[in-house]
Order: C-alpha cells, then sequence, then structure tokens
C-alpha cells in the first residue's frame, strides 16, 4: 500500500482573529505551517498547536512555495511585502479591499517573480473549516489549481475569474447585500423598541419576513435587471414613493433616527422625477450607476 503525499507546506502573514483561523485550520489538515505576524507574541497559540514560527517576513516566505496573507488592508500587504523576493512563491491574499487594488498587488507580484490570487472570505473566523465557509479566488488560473487541494482547507473553493479584481468585487458585493439587510435590521429593531418591544422578542418575526422576501425578490429582481424589463404588478416606485414617507416620520414621531433610510427616500423621489413611478424597485439598479 502506497503512502500518502505529505501535505504541503504553507506560509500564513498576519495572525489577526481570521488570519491565526486560517493557519489553524491549515495545520489541522496536515499542512506544516510556518507563521509571521508584525507582533510577534501573536504566533505563541499556534506555535503550541505545531506551527514554526518566522523572525522576518523574507523568512516566512523564504519558507513556503504557497504564501497566504491576510492582513488589515491592502497597502498593509503592499508596504509589508515591497522589498521581499516573491520569485517562484503563489501569493494568496486574503485581505480584503477593492478591486483596483487587487489588480495592483497583482501586477507587483508579478514583476516580484510571484503568481498572484486574490480571496475574498466568505465567512467569520469560527466558520474556517466548515461546511458553510468558502473563499472566493481570482487572479492565476494555474496556480489556483495547482494549489487548490491546499486552499480546501479553509473552506469552499469559488473560482471567478482570471481578473485579479473580480475576487474582491464579488465579495464587496455579497458584503453590500449583508450591510444593506444588517441596516434594515439594525432599524427594525431600533423602531420596536421604542415601543418597549425587546429586539428578541421581534427577532422571530422579523427573521421569518426578511428570509421570505430574499427568496421571491433576489431572483426576480435579478431577471429584470438583465433584461431592462422593470414593469411590475406587485409595487411599483410611485406606490414606495408615496408610502415611504410614512416610514420617515414614524422614525421621526419615535424618537429613532432616519438618517440610514433617508438617502432611500431621495432615490425614490428622482426615480418618480425621471418618470420611472410605474416601473418595480428592480428599475433602482440602473439609477445607482453614476
Amino acid at each position: 500500500m502506497s503512502k500518502p503525499f505529505p501535505a504541503s507546506p504553507v506560509s500564513v502573514l498576519g495572525l489577526g482573529m481570521m488570519g491565526s483561523a486560517l493557519a489553524a485550520a491549515l495545520l489541522d489538515a496536515g499542512h506544516p505551517v510556518t507563521v509571521w505576524n508584525r507582533s510577534a507574541a501573536k504566533t505563541g497559540p499556534l506555535v503550541a498547536q505545531g506551527a514554526t514560527p518566522a523572525e522576518t517576513v523574507t523568512d516566512a516566505v523564504a519558507a513556503s512555495p504557497l504564501v497566504i496573507v491576510c492582513f488589515t488592508t491592502n497597502d498593509n500587504v503592499g508596504e509589508t511585502l515591497a522589498a521581499v523576493d516573491l520569485t517562484g512563491k503563489t501569493l494568496v491574499n486574503l485581505t480584503n479591499g477593492t478591486p483596483a487594488q487587487a489588480r495592483a498587488l497583482a501586477l507587483r507580484a508579478r514583476k516580484q517573480g510571484a503568481s498572484y490570487l486574490d480571496g475574498g472570505i466568505m465567512a467569520v473566523p469560527q466558520m474556517i473549516a466548515t461546511p458553510g465557509a468558502y473563499v472566493l479566488y481570482s487572479g492565476d488560473e494555474q496556480a489556483y489549481e495547482t494549489h487548490r487541494p491546499t486552499l480546501a482547507a479553509l473552506g469552499g473553493t469559488q473560482w471567478v475569474g482570471t481578473d485579479p479584481g473580480r475576487a474582491a468585487l464579488h465579495d464587496i458585493a455579497l458584503l453590500t447585500g449583508m450591510y444593506g439587510m444588517f441596516i434594515g435590521v439594525a432599524q427594525a429593531f431600533a423602531l420596536v423598541r421604542t415601543e418597549n418591544i425587546t429586539a428578541t422578542e421581534f427577532a422571530e418575526p422579523l427573521h421569518a419576513w426578511v428570509s421570505a422576501m430574499l427568496g421571491g425578490v433576489v431572483p426576480g429582481v435579478a431577471a429584470a435587471v438583465d433584461s431592462g424589463q422593470h414593469l411590475t404588478d406587485v409595487s411599483s416606485l410611485g406606490i414606495n414613493q408615496a408610502a415611504f414617507s410614512n416610514f420617515i416620520d414614524t422614525y421621526d414621531d419615535q424618537g429613532v433616527s432616519p438618517e440610514l433610510f433617508v438617502p432611500f427616500q431621495k432615490l425614490l423621489d428622482r426615480s418618480v422625477a425621471e418618470g420611472h413611478a410605474a416601473d418595480g424597485l428592480s428599475r433602482l439598479v440602473d439609477l445607482l450607476k453614476k
């Protein structure tokens, strides 16, 4: 019976909550892991789990063919790796950033001799290596295919294209939906608590309503946006505009700031002023273009 090939070594740079979770998952999957952090003390828990600490970022990069970076900002990535020899390495940048930043870092990495993958982590640290976690990847497709088995230790892998900025675009778009949901949840809780209704008491009907609406609305809006057919038999922009002032008035009457929702009122007003009163809410997607 042949012995399995040993797991490939990986270096992880940046040991905040997410970076530490990534390194721990790789260790659990049997990979030799070298870790580095600007504050060396953060390497301690991972070293206790079997990781090898690197004294310098140069040492960390040299230790493995695959280098995973998870810093606070992409400026940190550029500054930290500016003088490091990346020849022959695959750099996987899992730092949250913009598509433009990802493209710039990909160009810099190639000039330094490395293959570049940008990634968007769709999980919180506690979800890493669980079935619910996945990571979006874009950039060098050959590097992705080569290292995909290793990257799978972090969660599901989803390839979104050879444009290095595509993963960041998907990441920001998905997080936009999440923050939009949270804005609504926060406003709803603030509103009901003005009448001594607890957030816990209101959570179940709110969750059920939002879940039902997401399941029914998102596919329909997507189809309307892609087809350019925005007429609706559900709820027109004209009707929404006429009703939305009730939301703002209620917030004011109940002593809740309307600042999260005033911009939406302005967009509804503009949509009607520009002649789209008969269209559905999907028309707003086009109106958001600058």
